[in-house]
């Protein structure tokens, strides 16, 4: 029953994803949320983030950010950590992931997303047929939709545990 929304994966931050494993698997596209998987909701991008989308460059990965935001928001930190982006998405509608993918020249099978939430983040990506990593938010403080949104999640994934541990996954 909740298995359309569990995550291909689920670590503790963005940071902590070996990039490089997933570059020599065959990956070349990341796509991001912004909020609360690279920094606290509403923040400038940081010096971690900056160094993050060097690193991946390095690496040989393209980027996107997605993002249900407005322009004023993404533009300026998509400019910061020098990435493509898509922003008022419509997360978990499967349009704006498949327009990430045409930007960056990659596909289902070459793309990861990442992302903080299981509802829009999440379900998007497997609507679309991508691999997703869910990560911890970083930052607790959220609008009320969003907090009713992380009591749902916290339900799914219970159970998404109690699989992985039994090998169901």
């Amino acid at each position: 029953m909740f298995r359309t929304f569990y995550p291909d994966d689920y670590v503790a931050s963005t940071y902590v994803i070996k990039f490089e494993e997933l570059y020599q698997k065959g990956y070349k596209g990341l796509i991001f949320d912004i909020d609360n998987t690279l920094v606290p909701h509403g923040f400038p991008a940081d010096e971690r983030a900056i160094q993050l989308f060097e690193r991946l460059r390095r690496i040989g990965f393209d980027t996107c950010l997605i993002s249900n935001n407005q322009e004023p928001r993404v533009r300026p930190f998509a400019e910061q950590v020098n990435s493509k982006y898509v922003f008022d998405a419509h997360k978990p509608s499967t349009k704006n992931y498949k327009k990430a993918m045409q930007l960056m020249k990659t596909d289902e099978k070459t793309t990861i997303f990442i992302g903080d939430q299981l509802f829009t983040d999440v379900w998007g990506a497997k609507r679309t047929g991508i691999k997703s990593i869910l990560v911890r938010p970083i930052h607790p403080k959220e609008e009320i939709q969003i907090v009713l949104k992380r009591y749902l999640e916290r339900i799914v994934l219970h159970f998404y545990r109690k699989e992985k541990e039994k090998g169901m996954l």
